[in-house]
């Protein structure tokens, strides 16, 4: 079964395809030309069998009024003799297909004339047109065979030069596939040929070049904001610790509070979005690293830590090589995520190199799922408000790690946020 489902992608590509319509295309037109000229010969030598019948008996009835006797090949009121032509009209001639083969004989083209008056007898001559339609049986075989020999030699020239075309569109997909993976200096580059192949390759690099001109010119803008936004909010907060104490001072200090927590991560964001950032890995066991950053959200958090196969059994979990600053980073974001968007109970389940989040509120948004998590786009409002950063940034730092995080719903309900670190 593997086999074959592996076959099938082979099969639908774009070169098997041009070379089955080749082939078709070259089979209609060898199979249209082939009847047309079988028919065509076909009634030429029934033609020229009538014809050729015809002249016989003229031929035959001057020779019987002169001797009385019929000529050689021509015979008197034969007993083959078609039922149209036993009683032809006086004086004149009159011709008759018979289908009837006998031997080598057949089929036949008759023709007839009466001797004399109405009880005369019919003089008939028999033209067979065998040997022709044998002739033409052959023809057909040629034609077969000839068709054949050359359906099996533009077959394989249809499959080569639809070869080099899906190459060339290989190379653009494959350009694009990286731009969309992120990589914004991924070119095709030139393309022979003036084709429409060119045509898209030339625009899917002019895509690229805008796209990566607007990103580049938005991460500038993101990270200078933060930067300069960095020194006010410090101002704000050393203001707000002069202030008396009090509800006035509570509330303003939790939203200077807010607004620094903004800040850096904006300031995080824009470093991940310019790879400035390197990972500092270290063998640490991922139960207790994820328990740890579980507590220090504050959020009441059910965690199990469960081994795998072969692995460490004890509280700490299986031991892996990774970031963990990043690691508590990524968890703390996506448990913080599911307390603020979601509703209790937040379980993590730590088994092996995976780390799982869930909550049992109303699930990610469609949008999310589909196309990732976006920078200030919170998705629908019953997940809750938001700035949008923190599963941005979860997800910036995973890719950092060379981890995988997957967001899916769970069929029960409930969003799920899936870490798979690397082995």
């Amino acid at each position: 079964m593997r086999p074959f489902q592996r076959l099938r992608p082979a099969l639908a590509s774009l070169r098997w395809k041009i070379a089955a319509l080749a082939a078709a295309t070259a089979c209609l037109v060898m199979a249209v030309v082939g009847v047309l000229v079988h028919v065509w010969i076909a009634q030429d030598i029934r033609d020229r069998a009538e014809a050729q019948a015809f002249n016989t008996v003229y031929s035959a009835m001057e020779v019987h009024r002169r001797t009385g006797t019929p000529a050689d090949g021509a015979e008197l009121d034969p007993a083959d003799l078609p039922v149209a032509l036993r009683h032809p009209a006086d004086g004149d001639r009159h011709t008759a297909y018979d289908g009837r083969v006998e031997g080598n004989l057949g089929p036949s083209v008759w023709a007839a004339q009466r001797t004399g008056g109405p009880d005369s007898p019919v003089l008939a001559v028999r033209v067979n047109m065998g040997p022709q339609l044998h002739t033409l049986r052959r023809l057909d075989v040629i034609m077969t065979v000839a068709s054949l020999l050359a359906l099996a030699a533009a077959v394989p020239l249809a499959v080569y030069g639809a070869g080099l075309l899906g190459r060339r569109l290989r190379r653009v997909s494959e350009t694009a596939g990286r731009i969309a993976a992120g990589d914004l200096d991924a070119r095709t580059g030139p393309t022979k040929g003036g084709d429409e192949v060119a045509d898209i390759a030339a625009t899917v690099d002019l895509m690229a070049d805008s796209l990566g001109h607007r990103l580049r010119t938005e991460r500038r803008f993101t990270a200078d904001v933060a930067h300069e936004l960095r020194t006010p909010v410090g101002g704000l907060l050393a203001a707000a610790d002069l202030l008396p104490p009090g509800e006035t001072e509570d509330l303003l200090r939790a939203r200077v509070r807010d607004l620094r927590g903004l800040v850096e991560d904006l300031l995080e964001i824009s470093r991940l979005d310019a790879g400035a950032e390197q990972p500092v890995r270290a063998r640490v066991p991922l139960g207790a690293v994820v328990s740890e950053a579980v507590l220090r959200t504050g959020f009441d958090t059910e965690v199990t830590v469960t081994g795998t196969p072969g692995a460490e059994a004890d509280r700490g979990g299986e031991t892996v090589e990774t970031d963990p600053r990043r690691l508590e980073r990524i968890v703390g974001n996506l448990v913080a995520n599911a307390h603020r968007h979601g509703d209790a109970p937040v379980r993590v389940t730590v088994e092996g190199r995976t780390v799982v989040v869930r909550d049992h509120g109303a699930g990610f948004p469609p949008d999310l799922l589909l196309h990732g998590p976006r920078r200030f786009h919170t998705g629908a409002a019953e997940r809750g408000t938001g700035h949008g950063l923190g599963l941005t940034i979860a997800l910036g730092q995973a890719r950092l790690l060379g981890a995988e995080l997957r967001f899916d719903n769970a069929p029960d309900g409930g969003a799920v946020a899936t870490l798979r670190l690397p082995a």
